[in-house]
């Protein structure tokens, strides 16, 4: 279920490509969406939640909420700008800005090893920008908003570190929903919602978004997690980038070129040691 999750996860790109909305309205409709969906199903479950755990954590649930549609935003108008393999490059260095900030926020040393991490991710990440190549005003555009989403992912993990021990669809559920309604003011604010006009077709990628990539990845996400080690489940995780990259290439025709593939390896492969126990 853990792989068939990350497959889901890593094919949002192309879906989200076939939804002209703007980001922040799908990433709302996908946080509506999601907590409806787990909500629904803990409920069919029989799967209590637990109020005192919310409430004693209810700052940093809003906190990571807020994050984790801002996450969700940032990610989505990267793919407008750039290709889905570069904006999920430019996502997974998440891991390096947490190594980066954890001195400060978590009071985790910085040890050789990480900061050797962060400089091979850093130099991946010139080589997948493309810095001094033609035509790269849009791509670097994409790449801002890919380090956005990354930003706000490092903020959702911090956060995630600081709450007290509570059910992971208790936490997931009130994220979903608190970072929807956080985001709507921003939303009604800069966009006319009454203008907003999609075909059909559109309107079913968009709930395909809502229901598959968040109510049935994150089912099939938490339901593997019990009976793996948190090292495995860190491995695969790194199915999702690898998933994208390639499905982009094949359904999408975005290949990477050779100095963006080496790129790929250093950002990925610098993430995934930097996660795993020496």
């Amino acid at each position: 279920m853990m792989i068939l999750a990350m497959l889901i996860f890593g094919t949002i790109g192309i879906f989200v490509r076939y939804i002209p909305l703007p980001s922040s309205v799908i990433a709302v409709g996908r946080g509506i969406i999601g907590t409806a969906f787990l909500f629904l199903f803990i409920k069919g479950k029989g799967i209590p939640i637990s109020w005192p755990d919310i409430r004693q954590n209810l700052l940093l649930l809003c906190l990571s909420g807020a994050a984790l549609c801002g996450n969700w935003t940032f990610l989505f108008e990267a793919y407008r700008y750039t290709s889905i393999a570069t904006a999920t490059l430019c996502y997974y260095m998440a891991p390096i800005i947490v190594i980066l900030v954890s001195p400060i926020f978590l009071k985790e040393k910085l040890t050789a090893r990480k900061f050797l991490c962060v400089l091979t991710a850093l130099a991946g990440m010139v080589l997948v920008s493309g810095i001094g190549q033609e035509g790269g005003s849009a791509n670097m555009t994409g790449v801002f908003f890919g380090l956005c989403a990354a930003c706000c992912y490092a903020c959702i993990v911090i956060f995630n570190k600081k709450i007290k021990p509570m059910a992971a669809y208790d936490k997931t559920i009130v994220q979903l929903g608190l970072g929807a309604l956080l985001l709507m003011p921003y939303v009604l604010l800069t966009e006319n919602v009454t203008a907003l006009d999609a075909s059909p077709f559109s309107l079913a990628m968009f709930l395909v978004v809502g229901v598959v990539h968040t109510g049935f990845a994150y089912v099939f996400y938490f339901g593997s997690m019990q009976s793996l080690k948190a090292q495995t489940i860190a491995l695969f995780s790194y199915l999702d980038p690898i998933f994208a990259i390639l499905l982009s290439a094949v359904v999408l025709g975005e290949p990477l070129g050779m100095t963006s593939i080496i790129g790929a390896v250093l950002v990925l492969g610098s993430t995934l040691v930097s996660e795993l126990k020496a």
